[in-house]
This record gives C-alpha cells, sequence and structure tokens, in this order.
C-alpha cells in the first residue's frame, strides 16, 4: 500500500472502533491485519484474547466501549471546546461546513450518535477525504490531491487536534482492559504523525 492507502486504512479502522461496538467479523479482520501487533501490543499478549470470541467481546470489550464512549466519557468535540461544554447537535455545529463541502452527511442513526462531532463520525469524514485523494491520483490530477490535502490538514488543525487529545488520553485511563487501552494510545500518535506529514507536503 502507498502512503495514503495506508492512512485510509487507518482512519476507517479507528473510526470503527470509536463508533460502535466490537463484533467477531471487526475483530478478527483486525487482529490478522499485518500491523495487529504494533498497534495493539497489550492486546495481542492479553491472556483474556485466547477466550472464545464472543464472549471476550461482551464480557471485556463493548463493557470498556461503553464507558469511553457512552457512559463515562463524552467523545463529541462540541463538549471540549465549547465554554458551556454542550454538545452541538445542529446545523450550527462547526464541522457540519466541512461535511457539506464534500457532501458528506453523517448517518446519525445508523451509527447512534448525537451529533457529527463524535470523534468516530470526524475519523470517519477523513477516511473519505483520504478516498478522493487517491482518485485524484488514480487520475493523475496531482492538483486536486494537493487541495484535498490541505482540506484533510486543515480538518486535523481546526477540529480534531484541538480535542481529541484530551478524549484519548480520558479513555487511556478509564478503559479496563488493553483493546482501547492500545487504540486510545494507536490513535493520538497517528493523529500526530499524519498532521506531521501533511505538514510537509
Amino acid at each position: 500500500m502507498n502512503v495514503t492507502e495506508t492512512r485510509k486504512a487507518y482512519y476507517g479502522l479507528f473510526s470503527r472502533i470509536f463508533l460502535s461496538e466490537m463484533d467477531e467479523e471487526s475483530l478478527k479482520a483486525m487482529e490478522e491485519s499485518e500491523d495487529f501487533e504494533v498497534l495493539f501490543p497489550k492486546y495481542a499478549k492479553w491472556d483474556k484474547r485466547k477466550e472464545n470470541k464472543k464472549e471476550l467481546i461482551e464480557r471485556y470489550l463493548n463493557v470498556d466501549f461503553a464507558d469511553v464512549t457512552l457512559l463515562h466519557l463524552i467523545p463529541y468535540e462540541s463538549f471540549y471546546v465549547r465554554e458551556d461544554a454542550m454538545i452541538e447537535s445542529g446545523g450550527a455545529n462547526p464541522v457540519v461546513s466541512f461535511y457539506n463541502d464534500f457532501g458528506f452527511r453523517a448517518d446519525l442513526d445508523r451509527a447512534r450518535v448525537v451529533s457529527p462531532d463524535h470523534i468516530g463520525v470526524e475519523l470517519e469524514f477523513m477516511h473519505l477525504l483520504c478516498s478522493k485523494e487517491l482518485e485524484a491520483l488514480k487520475d493523475e490530477n496531482e492538483e486536486a490531491a494537493n487541495f484535498i490535502r490541505n482540506l484533510q490538514k486543515d480538518f486535523l488543525r481546526e477540529h480534531i487536534l484541538k480535542w481529541a487529545f484530551m478524549y484519548l488520553m480520558n479513555v487511556y485511563e478509564e478503559a479496563r482492559y488493553p483493546f482501547y487501552k492500545d487504540a486510545s494510545k494507536a490513535l493520538l500518535e497517528f493523529l500526530l504523525e499524519d498532521f506531521e506529514y501533511l505538514s510537509k507536503r
């Protein structure tokens, strides 16, 4: 895979992890990926990973998912950046203008989120932008590819990087089991590396 394909895959992976509970098919795909032990070093060595997958997911992974995305932590940008710490669920949410420019519509019902600035939705948008960049590169349109890379950098700087560190550090502290600890740490490192990569383009 080239760099953009890898970046697209990572955004898709992390969006999936933070948008909804784990299922056996998704977990199997993650565990069989070539980057598995790099991204999930503690989880890879966790003794409970050898248990029945259905039980592993229900007893541990999805319990942690509920804790870090629904019950104890709030995975929405507006909560972190607004002075009143309220979640902006309407069209006034600043991320919506970015989404509208690309015809991106967050299916809030399907994703079961209350606002388009959920971390999983913002990562899904970056996944879409990487797909658009790949299309431009396939068409040998370097000008369009550069334009899309600049949009990616702007979206990271103006949105994700303004709040994701606080949320992900809280996930790392709050998660009881290795999977979401590893995921939060890996995503944090990836976002920093990706912004640095885009800044040098």
